[in-house]
């Protein structure tokens, strides 16, 4: 939610994102060729879904039923020039059960880069741009791996490169997107008991900006990175006759870019607030390095509004601590994290009073990751675009889009290492408290355990082969009745030989 005097901060925000220069040197390139991957998973759980950690931060391939399975085969494609010029593309394509449609494209993309930047359209498996350990790490709250990728189109510079005239002291990194939802018909058929509300074939926006800076010498043992995000969803065509058809036009997508109000054809919220339903984040990272072990310790700063921009949401966010082991391998990473989303500035949402007699901020009643306009959510599929700890509209039995359990405090445990040279392993581990949200708390506190013990094998003579084989554990009463599960995943990815001329 928003009021008036939400407009200034996320404008400054917006622009602040927008403000990248164009002189950076080559990142990294991948092998040329063309390259395939297939994959193979199933898993059975007891309870009334397949557990946490099963389902979530894997693309939204794997489905919420406690028994699933999905086969999936995907050809890559990629060409690199001596000039730093590079193309790549890639198709993806998943027969999926139970869903409601059983193929599924899972990816379906093409990019272009030069150096630094690349530009590309489509729907694309990728990392976030996030600091945290996407394996270890519960999940960026703005964007994570949760959900399926939103079709988009993407300019980026998706690897650190130094900043001119710094010498090598500050890096940068960054992107900006516009995305499509494609999830109608799903929608339609998820809402068909409840008739709720939703709007239909909505855009999305992304941008984000991230600074690291460190010495290039080694010297100084300290490294600092910082980073905003903004996300919105505008657009699109409402359910709800009041709503109906949302501005699409270029002036609105300046609006939706800059944070500013809605005009023509807005509802009156968006033309008193922001046009569309806007979210996003600070993030910070600082990290220790030496010669055995580095420490890193993180905050992630989520914000809707004018009173998250100025932090006055209380202790909200994702904290965390995470320590690299270099000589350790069968233990190499360990986290600790703390997400805490019960404040949200507070039950009430004081909009009506005088700011000038009062000069105290009248926001409140965040209610994060729902919107009134955009009833959906922050989700894609109905499920969460970001943090998987505040449970998916997914799990609503009632046919009802939204997220329904958004005040949360959760402490999340990860930890990974490799036991030989051909087995790893994974440890995730997190308890949950939940309170519903503000304007509808649950009678009695809500509380939950989630568990994964996930092993690796790759075998020395089976190139491109790897075995997964999980077991996942959900116990209390947060999403319905919890149980055990098993999944296994096998996948082979390699390279198709072409010929050369001679």
């Amino acid at each position: 939610m928003y009021t008036k005097n939400n407009k200034r901060p996320l404008l400054l925000i917006s622009v602040l994102l927008l403000a990248i220069t164009d002189s950076f040197a080559q990142t990294g390139d991948d092998p040329d060729g063309l390259a395939y991957k297939t994959e193979i998973f199933a898993s059975a759980a007891s309870g009334d879904y397949t557990p946490l950690w099963l389902v979530s931060n894997r693309h939204g391939i794997v489905p919420l039923d406690a028994g699933n399975a999905y086969l999936s085969a995907g050809m890559f494609y990629g060409k690199h020039f001596d000039n730093g010029l590079r193309l790549t593309a890639g198709a993806d394509i998943a027969a999926v059960t139970p869903r409601y449609r059983n193929i599924l494209v899972r990816q379906l993309y093409a990019e272009i880069a030069y150096r630094a930047f690349s530009l590309s359209a489509g729907s694309r498996e990728r990392q976030s741009l996030s600091l945290w350990d996407e394996q270890l790490s519960s999940g960026d709250m703005v964007l994570s791996g949760n959900a399926r990728p939103v079709p988009e189109v993407r300019i980026s510079m998706p690897e650190y490169s130094p900043f001119p005239g710094t010498g090598k002291w500050l890096y940068l990194k960054g992107s900006f997107s516009v995305g499509r939802s494609f999830d109608t018909d799903y929608l339609d058929r998820f809402t068909a008991t409840s008739k709720a509300f939703y709007v239909k074939d909505m855009l999305w926006h992304y941008k984000s900006i991230f600074f690291r800076i460190e010495d290039p010498g080694n010297r100084f043992p300290l490294s600092l990175e910082l980073g905003l995000q903004h996300g919105a969803q505008w657009a699109g065509v409402s359910t709800n006759p009041r709503i109906d058809k949302q501005p699409n036009s270029l002036t609105d997508f300046a609006r939706v870019i800059l944070g500013m109000g809605g005009g023509d054809g807005a509802t009156a919220s968006d033309s008193i607030n922001v046009l569309g339903n806007h979210y996003g984040s600070y993030d910070i990272k600082l990290m220790y390095k030496a010669a055995d072990f580095s420490v890193q310790a993180y905050h992630q700063r989520y914000f809707e509004d004018k009173s998250g921009t100025i932090f006055n949401n209380g202790w909200d966010g994702l904290w965390g601590l995470q320590v690299y082991l270099h000589k350790t391998p069968w233990m190499q990473k360990i986290l600790l994290e703390r997400l805490d989303t019960r404040h949200q500035t507070g039950p009430m949402h004081f909009l009506a009073f005088d700011h000038q007699k009062y000069p105290a901020v009248g926001g409140g009643a965040d209610d994060y990751y729902n919107n009134g306009e955009y009833t959906t959510g922050l989700s894609y599929f109905n499920r969460s675009v970001g943090s998987p700890l505040l449970p998916s509209p997914e799990y609503n039995t009632d046919g009802t889009v939204g997220f329904k359990n958004t005040r949360v405090l959760a402490w999340h445990i990860g930890m990974s290492g490799d036991l030989s040279s051909c087995i790893s392993y994974r440890i995730l581990f997190t308890v949950r408290d939940s309170w519903g949200r503000h304007a509808q708390p649950f009678r009695n506190n809500k509380t939950g355990d989630s568990g994964l013990l996930e092993i690796s094998y790759r075998h020395p003579r089976l190139d491109g082969w790897l075995l997964t084989g999980s077991i996942a554990a959900d116990r209390g009463n947060i999403m319905g009745k919890g149980g055990i599960g098993f999944g296994l995943c096998i996948s082979k990815r390699g390279i198709i030989p072409t010929k050369t001329r001679q």
